[in-house]
């Protein structure tokens, strides 16, 4: 079965036949099925590429698939010099949209209407380039005047709910037509990266997951599905799934700064020796630690000391010297021995882990700070609109205010897994626009 399909991709690319909306949907769902095919696609795009002396009919066909294969520029230029058809403006509209003419996206989108193709099909696409240029009124008066079954279909609904977001609307109604188009489509890849994006802003990275997955399945797939679905991979460990999902996105993008950097990690990470036994060994010394010194039968005099002193565990015990617990009132020889044959029972000595303690250094100096700058230190970090990544850096790290973020120095952060030197630089750039910075810096 998988031979046919190949046979038929290259059919479509190459062979002198009809081409149209049913072909390109053909593309598509053989990549979809097999992304293997996305390679079968590349080389018969190549070797149409190098046929000589191409009808305008072939140009329309090679621009929308190297429209496709993520080539913008090169699918501009070929379908500029195409058969001035009715798809071949729309996907040169599609194309310039992409690389970011938004003024030349429309100019072709209203040649393509005029040329018969479907009006529907160019206002959705109309709506979509003005809210990229920050027109989301009129997006929103374009979609207005579209009516009937178009009204059902998960592009109508996409669009309508990103139009909505864009303009502040509320986060319910958003979710609300995502919900509707994944329901009226369960393939459409840009339904189903919203509602995983909503999903996973919202901390439900399970259902996220499971989104992104569903349309990372699809072709064309967006980027950011395949960043965020390759970040949540990281997260469980599953390394060579994510270094996957950023080579696709190099396989279209070979330039792509973050994929590059980010498939960098994911390989590293996969390569690290990973020793289980002494992560067990950790986790046991862990809760071994936690363990309340009132669980003991300790001496009221001893007892009360402890309590005096703020040590309520004994990890808190093993941070703590003999001479600190001999220089508290009432405290003597008798308790420091008894204290002593408590840790060894659970293997563990007075003031182990002490020379690992340090006073914690000043986070800031607030008396430089502005008003407005002071204000900011209990704002929730999630204001900083940091990318997937660092966000959920600063969940494992239990930060949830700037203040807290504002602690931290550029090395404790890059301690935390997955949190390189392209995330240390993001949070800084953030921190600097409200003219704030990491301890030390």
């Amino acid at each position: 079965m998988s031979q046919i399909v190949d046979v038929d991709l290259r059919q479509i690319v190459v062979a002198n036949s009809t081409f149209g909306p049913n072909e390109i949907r053909q593309i598509a769902a053989a990549i979809s099925a097999d992304y293997n095919n996305f390679r079968l696609l590349r080389d018969s795009v190549g070797e149409l590429e190098q046929q000589e002396g191409r009808t305008p009919a072939a140009s329309a066909r090679l621009g929308v698939c190297q429209y496709l294969l993520g080539k913008y520029t090169d699918a501009v230029q070929t379908l500029t010099n195409a058969d001035g058809g009715a798809l071949t403006h729309f996907y040169l509209g599609k194309a310039q949209l992409a690389l970011e003419n938004y003024a030349e996206a429309l100019v072709a989108y209203e040649s393509a209407e005029r040329a018969g193709y479907h009006r529907d099909e160019v206002i959705l696409s109309q709506a979509e380039a003005k809210r990229y240029m920050s027109d989301a009124q009129t997006a929103l008066q374009l979609l207005d005047s579209l009516s009937g079954a178009v009204e059902q279909t998960a592009e109508y609904l996409y669009q309508r709910s990103a139009t909505v977001s864009a303009m502040g609307g509320n986060s319910t109604e958003v979710v609300a037509l995502l919900e509707r188009a994944v329901e009226s489509d369960g393939s459409h890849a840009g339904a189903l990266f919203g509602l995983a994006l909503e999903n996973d802003r919202h901390g439900n990275d399970e259902y996220a997951r499971q989104l992104y997955e569903r349309a990372a399945a699809q072709f064309p797939s967006h980027v950011g599905t395949l960043l965020n679905l390759g970040l949540l991979y990281e997260d469980l460990e599953h390394f060579e799934r994510s270094k996957q999902c950023y080579q696709r996105i190099l396989d279209v993008f070979p330039a792509h700064s973050r994929a590059r950097l980010f498939c960098k990690d994911a390989d590293a990470s996969s390569d690290m020796y990973y020793d289980e036994e002494a992560r067990r060994r950790q986790d046991r010394l862990a809760q071994i630690l936690s363990v309340p010194v009132t669980d003991f039968e300790l001496s009221v005099r001893s007892r009360n000391c402890l309590q005096t002193m703020g040590v309520m565990t004994l990890g808190d015990l093993t941070e703590t010297t003999e001479q600190d617990l001999l220089s508290s009132k009432n405290f003597g020889e008798t308790s420091l021995v008894e204290i002593r044959d408590m840790l060894t029972s659970k293997g563990l000595e007075l003031g182990q882990f002490a020379s690992g303690w340090k006073e914690e250094e000043p986070a800031y100096d607030t008396a430089t700070m502005s008003d407005d700058e002071k204000a900011l230190l209990d704002r929730p970090i999630s204001d900083l609109n940091l990318s997937v990544r660092a966000r959920k850096c600063m969940v494992r790290l239990g930060l949830s205010t700037i203040g807290e973020l504002l602690r931290r120095t550029g090395d404790d952060l890059l301690e935390c897994k997955n949190f390189g030197v392209t995330s240390l630089i993001e949070v800084r750039e953030k921190l600097t626009e409200a003219n704030l910075k990491l301890r030390g810096d």
